[in-house]
């Protein structure tokens, strides 16, 4: 039975644990691009809230705080 079971799920390779899969690493960027998303339509409705408003606003410019 164990040797059925060995076959049908076989142990990841031992250097493979370092490493997300192909899908978490998917999930995990689509994160990423959600939230880039999400702060700079934020960033803008605030921009425009405050230019409605007549205050003074900054330019929207893009986030440079990604390292790597």
């Amino acid at each position: 039975m164990r040797e059925l079971s060995a076959r049908a799920f076989p142990e990841l390779e031992a250097g493979g644990d370092d490493q997300p899969s192909p899908i978490e690493a998917a999930r995990a960027q689509r994160r990423r691009d959600a939230e880039e998303t999400r702060r700079l339509a934020l960033k803008r409705a605030r921009e425009d809230r405050a230019r409605r408003s007549g205050a003074p606003t900054e330019p929207v410019t893009p986030d440079v705080r990604h390292t790597a």
